[in-house]
């Protein structure tokens, strides 16, 4: 006698916004993939990209915006990859609407938790180079590295570590000296 196969359930869109208020998590071809509060050390690096490229951003007069987690990014049109990466750069405000960025933002920066570690090295990596996103950094606190994807001109990244200032693709002269930030 057979045992019948369990059936995963299949979430949408609409199962991420019946979530209670306060739950983090990600949609990903049918998956909800659940997201831990960030920790105090997260969100030190996650104050200070945001402010750094912000005021860049302001002070160039540039037309990207930034936008810090949580943020909406659906990959596709069919709202089966719905993602809140850390930060986003979105230069096209055509993707732009009141729920968030509608295609691949033009910059994406993760900052790696222990239980994200194998989302944000593997599975986002892959989806935001599929999705066309242009830059991909992720920031490692634990290693206290950053890999640096330039996903238009190179497959390999650039590793740094928290002592390097590190210089954007997508501008020219935007320059993230990452010693700066305190712990």
């Amino acid at each position: 006698m057979s045992e019948a196969l369990a059936q995963e359930n299949i979430y949408t869109i609409d199962d991420i916004y019946n979530l209670p208020e306060g739950s983090r998590a990600e949609l990903i071809d049918g998956r909800i993939y659940y997201m831990a509060p960030p920790s105090t050390r997260h969100q030190r690096i996650l104050s200070f990209l945001h402010l750094e490229i912000g005021n860049y951003i302001r002070s160039n007069g540039g037309i990207c915006e930034v936008f810090p987690a949580p943020f909406a990014v659906f990959l596709c049109a069919d709202n089966s990859k719905y993602l809140e990466p850390d930060i986003s750069v979105v230069c096209d405000k055509g993707k732009l609407d009141e729920h968030g960025c509608n295609g691949a933002p033009d910059w994406i920066i993760e900052i790696v938790s222990p239980g994200s570690r194998g989302m944000d090295y593997y599975t986002k990596l892959s989806l935001y180079r599929e999705a066309g996103v242009r830059e991909y950094w992720i920031v490692d606190p634990m290693k206290q590295t950053i890999l640096v994807y330039d996903m238009e001109q190179a497959a390999a990244p650039i590793i740094y570590s928290f002592a390097d200032t590190i210089r954007t693709t997508i501008y020219d002269s935007l320059e993230i000296d990452f010693s700066k930030i305190l712990f």
